[in-house]
């Protein structure tokens, strides 16, 4: 490592990491001239070596993208509980105290996905959960373990920035990580409105506050909902004017998985007084179009 630069850590090697990465090689000669990265090949439960990583490398900043969401869902996670625990608990809690004993700056990505609409922020209203509010929902084993961790993660506040994720998309509309090529896979889904997080717009956002040291939770989200329809009917529009798809409601969607699933609009304030976020009906729109010039 070069002795000028500060390096970053970063543990997964999923779909947002690999996003993360992409934006630091291209902009390497420029932004981040002065950063090197290192993607570890530790698991985050593994202790002694990860110690041993930091002592040898020194990092300044550690990332961790790693964590069990569930392939090729969140049902996974229901039949996998241990391994579940093992990843999003117990490795994500070992990650942040050693990055706390070595004041070492950690920037955690967890998920969005602990609430539900209610009578305070109904459909449609705008009135997204802030980061500060409590979690509602319970209907999975995946949100239940997300929000006991964040529970144990408050206390590491002082060296400690964790990004609440919902629904990631980029304009990698292929990839088996992008909600748009699960939706298309579907027989039926159901229509409801959510926040989305755009990663085109909201990955270097990561990175910037990493750098400069951000501490405490932030909804990663763009402004606004988008509904299930109006995103199959921009994929329509776009790319494959021919798909079609039809729709079933959430109680009729329950039939067929072994859990519920979260619904609800996370608030985007806190992240906008700093940044420039565009709505999340504009941003995915302009996704389409992109990809529709690239093929």
């Amino acid at each position: 490592m070069d002795n000028k630069k500060e390096l970053i850590i970063i543990f997964g090697k999923g779909y947002i990491s690999k996003k993360l990465i992409n934006i630091l090689e291209l902009e390497k000669n420029s932004t981040f001239k002065n950063i090197e990265y290192y993607v570890s090949n530790n698991r985050i439960e593994n202790r002694e070596s990860i110690i041993k990583e930091f002592e040898e490398l020194k990092p300044t900043y550690v990332i961790n993208c790693a964590g069990k969401q569930g392939t090729p869902n969140v049902d996974w996670c229901e039949n996998n509980q241990q391994e579940v625990i093992r990843s999003n608990i117990i490795g994500t809690l070992n990650l942040i105290d050693i990055c706390f004993l070595k004041n070492i700056h950690i920037t955690n990505l967890t998920s969005g996905c602990l609430y539900y609409y209610n009578d305070e922020h109904p459909k449609f209203s705008n009135k997204g959960f802030k980061e500060y509010e409590q979690s509602n929902y319970f209907g999975s084993f995946y949100s239940r373990n997300r929000y006991l961790g964040e529970q144990l993660i408050y206390p590491y506040d002082s060296n400690t920035l964790s990004f609440r994720i919902r629904l990631p998309i980029c304009d990698e509309i292929y990839n088996p990580r992008n909600i748009v090529f699960k939706l298309i896979g579907y027989e039926k889904v159901i229509n409801e409105p959510n926040s989305w997080t755009v990663l085109n717009d909201l990955c270097p956002i990561i990175l910037d506050m990493t750098l400069k040291k951000y501490k405490g939770f932030y909804n990663l989200v763009n402004p606004g909902v988008i509904t299930h329809n109006e995103v199959l009917d921009l994929y329509i529009k776009y790319v494959d004017p021919n798909f079609k798809y039809q729709n079933f409601s959430v109680q009729e969607q329950r039939k067929f998985l072994n859990c519920d699933r979260s619904n609800s609009q996370l608030d985007s304030s806190k992240l906008e007084s700093i940044y420039q976020i565009p709505n999340v009906k504009v941003s995915i729109e302009q996704l389409f179009k992109s990809f529709k010039k690239s093929v």
